[in-house]
């Protein structure tokens, strides 16, 4: 594998700094007006994004590695070309050479740091020559306490490993299909597995606006575990059903796919704009409504509810390997509007109705804890306990328990908590 140009490598450093020293999340950093991102060629944002995420992924290993090598710690521009260099030589594989000879530059591109390329040089050779030996004998990126404390008093510490190097490996690409019929022909013209539960599973990069099915709408990108919670609403067609909170839009095209009549609302403008696209490009339809739910209420009641509500997003940290260090892990304001949230969609159900209330989070809080207190305030509600799915996936009061290390010989799967309310 070859070294990028320079002006990626540049730019990686920027989305580091922005999600280690600002504390922002790369999707912000990236889409923001001030995009380090902005001036490259598609190429160069795909590698400087990557190598950002990478970088993320496996800080706290490469950190061990480098701090061998170190007597004292450099300034935060210098270990970040050194962290960049370390990812490219002990995660991605490039030769040596020019990964040393990119991080001498990136340091020699700023005058503030210009004097310590001689360091950065000697370093960098170091790890490209002892590194992989250490490397090798070491653990998985340790999650955040505010993440791992809670992970592991409710499923043990052995899930809570299993959780960590589902996140050292990262997610493949998963597709939820419009028609599960062409399932076998799709999975076959795109290389991809099909999964037990209807998914499909690419296990080798690709762009996906280039991909088979993508222009004619046969598909949309959606991980396995979160295109299960709409199916445990049952045979929706005709139905009239909310789909609140409901960009960017997986959920709502899987409810239309049913033969549902859907009404999406969420408070964002712009990230509907991604919906009435997707909807599009996919031949399907929806109501699409920009209203904050806490203050909006709709017409008349609904058959169905299908509450994928704001979380912390702890259940994607493949994904989002940023996630561990951009967020703080203060949940009050965001417990208080699931809460909120799920009392006033309960309203809106009509008596015999069934609701979903999902989250994609590994915090019981936000899951299991959530809904012990909803049950509580409504003692009339019903849970109905999840069934079809495998052992282990549904918790002893029947709510979808899912976890990254799931699945972990076909690649894991994002963590989502789901439960099905049934209104007398």
């Amino acid at each position: 594998m070859s070294a990028p140009g320079l002006a990626p490598r540049l730019a990686a450093a920027q989305l580091l700094h922005g999600v280690l020293q600002d504390g922002k999340m790369l999707s912000e950093l990236v889409n923001g007006k001030d995009s380090p991102l902005r001036d490259l060629p598609p190429g160069g944002k795909a590698r400087a994004q990557s190598l950002a995420s990478e970088t993320l992924r496996h800080l706290e290993p490469i950190d061990i590695v480098l701090d061998q090598f170190l007597q004292k710690s450099p300034p935060l521009k210098v270990r970040n070309a050194l962290r960049l260099a370390a990812c490219e030589l002990l995660v991605d594989g490039i030769a040596p050479h020019a990964a040393v000879d990119a991080a001498v530059r990136q340091v020699r591109a700023s005058r503030k740091t210009a004097h310590m390329a001689g360091l950065t040089n000697a370093v960098a050779r170091r790890v490209a020559e002892h590194g992989p030996e250490i490397w090798a004998d070491l653990d998985p990126q340790r999650l955040p306490t505010w993440i791992a404390t809670p992970v592991e008093r409710a499923f043990g510490k052995d899930a809570l490993r299993g959780i960590e190097a589902a996140h050292a490996k990262g997610a493949p690409l998963d597709l939820t299909l419009k028609d599960k019929s062409e399932a076998e022909e799709l999975a076959k013209a795109l290389d991809a597995e099909v999964l037990p539960t209807g998914s499909l599973r690419l296990h080798k990069p690709a762009q996906v606006s280039t991909m088979q099915g993508y222009d004619s709408g046969d598909w949309w990108v959606q991980d396995a575990s979160a295109a299960i919670p709409v199916t445990l609403l049952g045979d929706l067609s005709g139905r009239r059903v909310l789909d609140l909170c409901a960009a960017p839009g997986g959920k709502t095209m899987q409810l239309a796919a049913g033969g549902a009549d859907v009404t999406a609302v969420d408070v964002s403008k712009e990230r509907l704009k991604r919906v009435r696209e997707n909807l599009t490009r996919t031949g399907l339809t929806a109501e699409i409504i920009t209203a904050d739910a806490v203050r909006w209420d709709p017409a008349k009641p609904f058959d169905a509810i299908l509450l994928d509500a704001p979380c912390s997003a702890t259940g994607t940290i493949r994904r989002h390997p940023d996630l561990p260090f951009a967020k703080s892990g203060e949940m009050k304001k965001l417990l208080g509007l699931q809460a909120k949230l799920l009392a006033r969609a309960y309203g809106w159900l009509k008596p015999g109705g069934r609701m979903v209330y999902c989250t994609c989070s590994l915090l019981p809080a936000e899951g299991e804890g959530q809904m012990a207190k909803f049950l509580e305030r409504h003692s009339e509600a019903k849970q109905i306990p999840v069934t079809g799915l495998p052992d282990g996936w549904v918790d002893s009061f029947g709510g979808m328990r899912l976890r990254p290390d799931f699945w972990g010989d076909r690649g894991g799967m994002d963590g989502f908590y789901a439960a099905v309310i049934e209104k007398p």
